[in-house]
């Protein structure tokens, strides 16, 4: 139901459209949902510039917390992505890797002002 409502906003798309053509190179333009970003991929070879999706977890400020996030560039990625995240033992494993890994200190950065967000 989300999907069809997006895809009749004609200003859902112009402003995606509009951050694909002027935005820069690997720009990240928030939306309303925390940790839900558009990321703008810049022309690589024989491969235009487009937009991508990437899931990034936010702090209290709605800011991003790690340089990258899982990129998903189409319908299709999520589908596999969603499956993985579905194995049984992915859980166990990451709880293993936990234990073994050293500590480290979280950081966080402030929010920008003014700043444009995407509805979605």
């Amino acid at each position: 139901m989300i999907e069809n409502k997006l895809s009749s906003s004609s200003s859902f798309e112009e402003k995606l459209s509009a951050f694909l053509k002027t935005g820069p190179d690997w720009g990240r333009f928030k939306t309303s949902v925390p940790g839900v970003f558009v990321l703008k991929m810049p022309a690589y070879k024989s491969s235009p510039a487009r937009l991508a999706v990437e899931l990034n977890p936010v702090d209290s400020s709605g800011s991003a917390t790690k340089k990258r996030g899982l990129v998903l560039r189409s319908k299709g990625e999520l589908e596999e992505f969603r499956e993985l995240f579905q194995f049984d033992k992915l859980v166990p494993l990451l709880q293993g890797v936990d234990s073994v890994n050293p500590k480290t200190a979280s950081r966080s950065t402030g929010a920008k002002q003014g700043e444009d967000v995407l509805e979605i």
